[in-house]
């Protein structure tokens, strides 16, 4: 399965980002997008999977520093 991700950072200082990936998004992971790590709060499904393809909307937030241990 290809998951195209719309990735949504909350607070507005980061774009965001779309990608294609071979792994489905879930919440409490951490991942590094550009110079920020973030932490996924949410996985939507924008639409139903269509063949080998799925679309999610993923929210985030910031990882603070003393959290990054």
């Amino acid at each position: 399965m290809i998951y195209n991700v719309s990735y949504v950072v909350l607070g507005g200082d980061h774009p965001g980002r779309m990608q294609s990936q071979d792994n489905q998004p879930r919440v409490g992971e951490k991942i590094q997008l550009g110079d920020l790590l973030v932490e996924i709060v949410e996985v939507r499904e924008l639409m139903p999977p269509m063949g080998d393809f799925a679309y999610l909307h993923v929210t985030c937030r910031p990882v603070k520093a003393e959290q990054e241990k």
